[in-house]
């Protein structure tokens, strides 16, 4: 069974706005004129790409993908090995865009993510992301025991 964990848009809120209202330019503009075709790629690129996480519970691996254009995966599959880990991490991240007349606009998104750390403690991907502490307790809870792996707090 694989579980695809959404995790963030690449290229934040206010791209992703920016992104489908270039889409939606694009797409009115398609009748009139080619220069729609290339506002309705460049929109789709920035309005729907994302960041995800592939878990395959059977096959016992992970994978960190990239979706371009919100369809297509990158990204390669890691085999989970016994000497690997589990923990949580809190994750701060500020978005800042400015308005035209110059003020500075900043989105702040904090959670908690679920990263796998090798045998050293180091961060080799994140898991999965939620948004509080309790909850990023019980899902590693469930993670460490589909996975089989130990579970750091």
């Amino acid at each position: 069974m694989i579980i695809n964990n959404k995790l963030d848009k690449s290229f934040g809120p206010v791209g992703t706005s920016a992104g489908i209202f270039l889409f939606v330019i694009g797409i009115l503009t398609l009748y009139t004129s080619w220069f729609g075709l290339i506002l309705i790629v460049l929109g789709a690129f920035v309005g729907f790409s994302s960041t995800s996480t592939l878990i395959d519970y059977d096959n016992q691996r992970v994978k960190f993908s990239n979706n371009l254009l919100g369809i297509i995966r990158t990204g390669k599959w890691i085999v989970i090995n016994n000497d690997m880990k589990i923990g949580i991490r809190e994750s701060n991240v500020t978005w800042r865009a400015y308005s035209r007349s110059n003020r500075p606009m900043d989105f702040d998104n904090k959670d908690f993510r679920l990263v796998l750390l090798d045998s050293d403690n180091r961060e080799i991907m994140p898991l999965k992301k939620t948004d509080s502490p309790e909850s990023a307790k019980a899902e590693l809870e469930i993670l460490c025991n589909n996975l089989k792996l130990i579970g750091i707090e």
